[in-house]
């Protein structure tokens, strides 16, 4: 995605390019020049010219269009057997990342991290490795978005959505969600580490050290979450 990303600001560029191109050609070499007593030449009705105006705007819009069908398939395609598999929650106004833990060599059992509106949640990912979210809301419609991976996908509730990631680039991203949700959406965060994989498995046997073991489900979630609107100030 990230290479598509670049390609389109090229493209852009080069378009923008030619049209300004053309624009200050025109304006320069049929301006009307001092001494000159009639307007300008006036052209109209030029066929050819104006196929190849409608054309090649259509072209631009195909050739795009292409790799950008090419890009979105490769990330939706399930083919692939990933080496992790994480099923993600939105839910107002927080995330849930439940951990795929059983088949993972030296943890055997899943886990997971519940965030709050008082605390961010932190998803943790190996380097190098594909990851499979599987995506589900507990409410309303949220979207989970990952800036740093070129992608974001719906997060429906009763509609579950999937897709996978290879992150290859350690570091600390930031997350969020990209569908207005309510009256906290902007607090809809999280950090996503992408660690070794060595790290990775250290942090998800602290989570099942701390009793975060076992996979939460949607109806659990909400009540968790929810801001407490009884406290009064003073």
């Amino acid at each position: 995605m990230g290479d598509l990303w670049f390609g389109f600001w090229v493209a852009a560029l080069v378009v923008g390019v030619i049209v300004w191109a053309l624009i200050l050609w025109a304006v320069f070499r049929y301006r009307r020049r001092e001494g000159d007593k009639e307007a300008p030449r006036q052209t109209k009705y030029h066929l050819p010219l104006e196929l190849l105006y409608t054309l090649v705007p259509f072209l631009i819009i195909g050739v795009l269009f292409l790799y950008t069908m090419r890009a979105s398939e490769a990330v939706l395609d399930m083919e692939a057997e990933p080496d992790l598999v994480v099923d993600v929650i939105g839910q107002k106004w927080s995330w849930t990342f439940n951990y795929h833990g059983e088949e993972i060599p030296g943890i055997g059992v899943d886990a997971h991290n519940r965030g709050t509106l008082e605390k961010i949640p932190d998803l943790y990912l190996p380097v190098n490795k594909t990851v499979k979210f599987n995506l589900d809301s507990a409410d309303v419609i949220h979207s989970f978005w990952v800036p740093a991976f070129y992608f974001k996908l719906d997060v429906i509730p009763g509609h579950p959505n999937s897709f996978q990631v290879t992150p290859n680039k350690v570091g600390v991203y930031d997350g969020k969600c990209a569908e207005l949700c309510g009256e906290f959406h902007s607090a809809m965060l999280f950090k996503v580490h992408v660690v070794e994989e060595a790290e990775f498995h250290k942090h998800v046997k602290e989570l099942a050290a701390d009793g975060q073991t076992g996979h939460i489900a949607m109806p659990q979630t909400t009540k968790h979450v929810l801001p407490d609107t009884t406290k009064k100030e003073g």
